[in-house]
């Protein structure tokens, strides 16, 4: 299993958009992501990020409700990458990146044509993609692991 996990909301770039930090917004979604993926009891093997702050900080909060330790790679800097190489030998893995890049690398891999939101998952089993998660929908799927009180 890949899981793809577009980063967050990132504040405007001004000069050095490998800097570019997270919003508020974007730490929700980050956080939502992986309570989501952790709700539908996804177990998380390894996970890849892009060294871009945004990237970085969003495998970082996700990857902390999951249990799972980050490594970052420069594969997933910008522009194409080979995901089944980034994942083989590694079990399921969340790789964590950058648009267009992933939606072109879901349209390799399972010839569905996809816009990925920021902060949206993408999740495919060989070929096939299984879902496409929009923010508000992990969002939804992230509370309903929250106690009631």
């Amino acid at each position: 299993m890949i899981y793809l996990l577009r980063h967050g909301e990132a504040e405007d770039g001004h000069g050095d958009d490998a800097a570019r930090r997270l919003t508020a917004k974007g730490e929700r979604q980050a956080r939502d992501a992986g309570l989501a993926l952790g709700e539908l009891g996804t177990e998380i093997d390894a996970c890849l990020a892009s060294p871009k702050v945004r990237a970085a900080e969003t495998a970082r909060l996700a990857c902390k409700a999951l249990g799972v330790e980050i490594e970052i790679t420069e594969a997933l800097r910008g522009g194409p990458f080979d995901a089944l190489a980034l994942a083989a030998g590694r079990g399921a893995v969340l790789l964590v990146g950058h648009e267009p890049d992933f939606s072109a690398a879901v349209g390799q891999l399972t010839g569905a044509n996809v816009a990925m939101k920021k902060g949206g998952v993408a999740v495919i089993d060989g070929s096939t993609l299984v879902a496409l998660l929009r923010p508000k929908e992990l969002r939804r799927i992230a509370a309903a692991g929250e106690p009631i009180e």
